[in-house]
C-alpha cells in the first residue's frame, strides 16, 4: 500500500494479526477490532477455555509471550493482579492485538473443534 493509499484507507479498518498458541503451535488469524477469544471463536477453534467472556470469571487467562495486546474491558482483579497485567498475564476475552501474538495458555487447553482435513463430520 502506497502513500496516497493509506491515506484514503478507512481510519476503522479492521487489521488481521496471527495469533499463535505456544503449547499446540496452532495459529489463527484475529482482527485488531475482536478479542482474542471471539478470533478464535469465529474461526470454529477452540484452544483457550472459555467461561462468561465479560472478564470476571477468569477462565480464559493466558500469557502474551511475544507481541503486544491493547485492554478493551474491565478484567477481575480476583483473577488479574496489576503485576499479571504489567507482565503481560491477561484474559483472552479482554484484549485485542495490536500486531502478531503469541500466547501461553494458562488454563485448561481445549482441543480444536475443526474435523481433520479431508473428514466429513456427520
Amino acid at each position: 500500500m502506497d502513500a496516497a493509499e493509506a491515506r484514503d484507507a478507512p481510519a476503522s479498518a479492521p487489521r488481521s494479526h496471527l495469533v499463535r498458541l505456544l503449547q499446540t503451535g496452532e495459529t489463527y488469524a484475529c482482527n485488531d477490532t475482536e478479542t482474542l477469544l471471539q478470533g478464535m471463536s469465529r474461526i470454529g477453534k477452540k484452544g483457550i477455555p472459555v467461561g462468561c467472556r465479560g472478564g470476571g470469571c477468569g477462565v480464559c487467562k493466558v500469557a502474551v509471550k511475544s507481541g503486544s495486546v491493547r485492554k478493551i474491558g474491565v478484567m477481575s482483579r480476583a483473577h488479574i493482579s496489576e503485576q499479571d497485567e504489567a507482565s503481560g498475564v491477561v484474559l483472552a476475552c479482554r484484549v485485542s492485538p495490536t500486531c502478531g501474538v503469541e500466547l501461553e495458555v494458562l488454563g485448561k487447553m481445549q482441543t480444536t473443534v475443526c474435523a481433520p482435513w479431508g473428514r466429513i463430520a456427520s
